[in-house]
């Protein structure tokens, strides 16, 4: 559903540019600086509004958390949301995500979050799924050499296909998870997306994956 602009959108961007970070191709590299730590960094592609990015820095204060949303309304509220909440190892970017390798140098990010992406279901659109090769190609490239992809979704087509994509690659599958909320797991923080799927009953995939 596309979301309505916010009027207040341009200037909350332009007045929290300590949150949302400009420039961020100049920043490659140099991440850990940005955040003044040598903690992890973790990735979400996709952030929407922010509430599992801004619970996830909340739980875990040691982890740096970088979150990358191409809406402008989208990321603004999401970034309104990390600061209400007072986290400051959270940093957004208003970019798109196509090329990682422009924002993150090798090695550089130790988990990539990819949470109810877009499935693109027609076959003609499969270089759009974000767990097609030539994404993995950049996560490989960008991810510590013990880094992880975390992929929840409520889509079954592209976990199955995303399952068969992760395999064909050549990582190893750490979790497959049919029924996430099947079992209550205190540290699983939902999105807005994955609450509303499950309320209505939709079982919620997920799973882990490495590079071998």
């Amino acid at each position: 559903m596309r979301q309505r602009h916010k009027p207040w959108a341009d200037d909350f961007l332009k007045e929290n540019t300590q949150l949302i970070v400009p420039d961020v191709k100049t920043k490659k590299g140099k991440w850990k600086e940005m955040f003044g730590n040598d903690n992890p960094i973790h990735v979400e592609i996709g952030t929407g509004k922010g509430r599992f990015i801004a619970g996830m820095a909340e739980q875990h204060p040691d982890i740096n958390f970088i979150g990358i949303e191409l809406g402008k309304s989208i990321i603004a509220i999401a970034g309104s949301k990390v600061k209400n909440a007072g986290r400051y190892n959270v940093l957004l970017l208003h970019v798109d995500a196509a090329d990682l390798s422009e924002l993150f140098a090798e090695n550089e990010i130790s988990v990539i979050y990819l949470n109810f992406s877009d499935p693109w279901p027609k076959k003609r659109h499969a270089k759009r799924r974000l767990t097609f090769h030539t994404f993995l190609e950049q996560y490989e490239r960008i991810l510590h050499p013990e880094g992880e992809i975390v992929l929840k979704t409520d889509n079954q087509g592209l976990f199955e296909y995303s399952l068969v994509s992760f395999c064909q690659f050549g990582l190893e599958l750490t979790e497959v998870n049919l029924d996430l909320h099947s079992v209550e797991d205190p540290e699983n923080i939902m999105t807005e997306y994955e609450e509303r799927f499950s309320a209505k009953g939709q079982p919620i995939y997920r799973c882990r994956a490495q590079f071998s």
